[in-house]
């Protein structure tokens, strides 16, 4: 979920809807955008981030931390897996 996201649209007073129209997607896009399951274009990124007075490099910024700790959850279940299995018991 993008809270961020959700915090700038509330209180902008905005709904999915609202935006949605303002950006011209539908609204289940936008949805789907605000709860981190799709990530918009750089165009469709600029007229949210235009919409709500945000700079729009933020879906990018939070994408890359994303993958970022995706990233190093991934090696640390490895390293422990890997320093369980040669544990002697």
């Amino acid at each position: 979920m993008r809270m961020w996201l959700k915090a700038e649209r509330e209180m902008k007073k905005l709904t999915h809807q609202s935006i949605a129209d303002l950006i011209d997607v539908e609204r289940q896009y936008y949805g789907m955008i605000e709860k981190g399951n799709r990530t918009p274009s750089p165009k469709v990124a600029k007229k949210i981030a235009k919409v709500l007075g945000v700079d729009w490099t933020l879906f990018l910024r939070c994408e890359a931390t994303k993958r970022f700790l995706l990233e190093r959850i991934i090696i640390f279940k490895i390293f422990t897996k890997h320093v369980y299995k040669s544990v002697p018991i």
